[in-house]
Formats: C-alpha cells, structure tokens, sequence
C-alpha cells in the first residue's frame, strides 16, 4: 500500500510512530476527507475488499465506501505504523425495528498499544466516529462531534450516541476476531442481496467540521452538532449529481446507467436523511 498517497488523500503530515495522538488524527482526518457512499453496490458494481482495489478506489479515484471498505484500509494503514488491530464485527441497533435481530455485517476494530485498548471506526455513516474511543471506560466520551459510551451488555459490547440530551444505541459487538473471510462473506451479502438497503437506496455520508451531511435517496440533510436539522429533497438527476461532487466531494464513475438510477430515485418519495 502506498502510504504516502493515503497521508496526501486525508491531509496528513503527523507522527508516523504508533502513538495515541496519530491515532486520534488520522481517525479524525480519516473520516473529514472520504466519504461514506455505496454507489457501486447501487449500480451494480463488484466491492472487493483487495487492499489493491481499496486503495485505487478510495485514495487514487476520489471515491468513498461503506464499512468494510474504510476499516479495512484503516487497519492496513494502521499496521502499518506498528499499531496491533483486530476486526471485530457488530449487529446494527440503530433503527432496528423491535424484536427484529440483524446479523453482524458491520465492521469495527479493535486497537491495541502500549497496553490500552481502543475501538476504531471510520465506517459507520451517519454516525461514523471522529475519534477512537478508549474501551476500557464506560463513560461518557466526547468526541470532535457528538458524545459516545461502551455499555456492556451480557456478554456484549453495545456502542450508544448521545443525541437530544438522550442515549441511543447503534450497534452490538463482542471480541471475537473476524477474518477476511468473515467480512467477503457480509460484503457480499449486503452488496448484492436485492433487499440490502445498499442495493435498494443511495446512502451517502460526510463528516465535517461541526456538522454532519447525509444524503437517503433524494432527501439532503444537513445536521450542526447541537443545532436544527435543515432538509431539503432533490427532484432531478442533475441536483443529485451536483451534491455528490460539491456537498460529498465524490468523483463520480464512469458507470453505465448512473443517470438512470439517478432520475429514478429522485423521483421518489422523500426519505428521511
């Protein structure tokens, strides 16, 4: 992997030793500089998890990606500078209808170095972290965006946002190690099952300096940290096309049928983003 290209793809020039402040700074620059999106599932484009294709994808064409594909050039880059990083895998809470038990297609890690132990994740869309948090706490941390715990729960892990003076959960995790077989496996689930959320719906995220910007179909969302929600929908290909470039800073590819499936989900019914 080219690590240099990576540095100059999120803005950074820190320490390059395994140390608590360049974990904190790349996780943060991370997930300020690419962006959560899934157009290639939508259009029917392969995800491979090579760290050859991830690295021509998210650092070389200006392309973002979901989980699997940021946590597992993360852990390439971090291993790299010497840190020890387990994938660990987690069942989505957020949004879960209930009784409903999701399977664990989300992906996280766990970093361990100079006997501390952190969990990192710059995948998470909506809700992606903008720091690692220490995991052998079980309070509140904050973070550059919103306040975030580990609550343990029989035997689990569950990762809780705080959010209207209020805790929600996100997901559920335990330690078991996943190998890459392990995420090939849910990659390929939640790319081409024909009702993966991934493969029905344009899902896109961006984090940036105290705000987050969300995208669900045609529904744009722009939420302040602590402040009001402003919303507005896209009725055309052209203005979702638009606001995947300027708003998400996405390279748009040169797939066949893009358009297409952009007019066709604005023309849907507003969601909300």
């Amino acid at each position: 992997m080219d690590l240099e290209a990576y540095f100059r793809r999120i803005g950074y020039s820190g320490d390059r030793a395994p140390t608590l402040e360049a974990l904190r700074t790349l996780h943060q620059a991370h997930v300020l500089a690419i962006p959560f999106e899934n157009l290639s599932p939508l259009l029917g484009e392969p995800v491979s998890l090579d760290i050859g294709a991830l690295e021509d994808k998210l650092v070389r064409r200006g392309r973002g990606g979901y989980c699997y594909e940021h946590n597992v050039l993360f852990r390439h880059v971090l291993e790299r500078l010497g840190f020890s990083v387990a994938g660990l895998a987690a069942r989505v809470l957020w949004n879960a209808p209930a009784g409903v038990v999701r399977p664990r297609t989300h992906m996280l890690l766990r970093v361990d170095f100079d006997r501390r132990h952190f969990i990192a994740d710059v995948g998470f869309g909506n809700f992606t972290l903008t720091a690692p948090l220490d995991f052998d706490s079980i309070v509140a941390q904050p973070t550059p965006h919103e306040a975030f715990r580990l609550v343990p729960a029989g035997g689990e892990f569950r990762l809780e946002i705080e959010l209207a003076g209020g805790w929600a959960p996100l997901y559920a995790f335990d330690l078991q190690e996943q190998g890459l077989a392990d995420y090939e496996l849910g990659n390929w689930y939640v790319s081409t099952h024909p009702q993966s959320q991934f493969v029905t719906d344009l899902i896109v995220s961006r984090t940036v300096p105290g705000k987050r910007v969300t995208l669900r179909n045609n529904s744009l969302a722009v939420h302040p940290v602590g402040g009001t929600t402003a919303r507005r929908t896209l009725g055309t290909a052209g203005a979702l096309r638009e606001v995947l470039q300027t708003e998400f800073g996405i390279t748009l590819p040169a797939l066949g049928g893009l358009d297409a499936k952009l007019a066709q989900i604005a023309g849907r019914p507003a969601m909300t983003a």
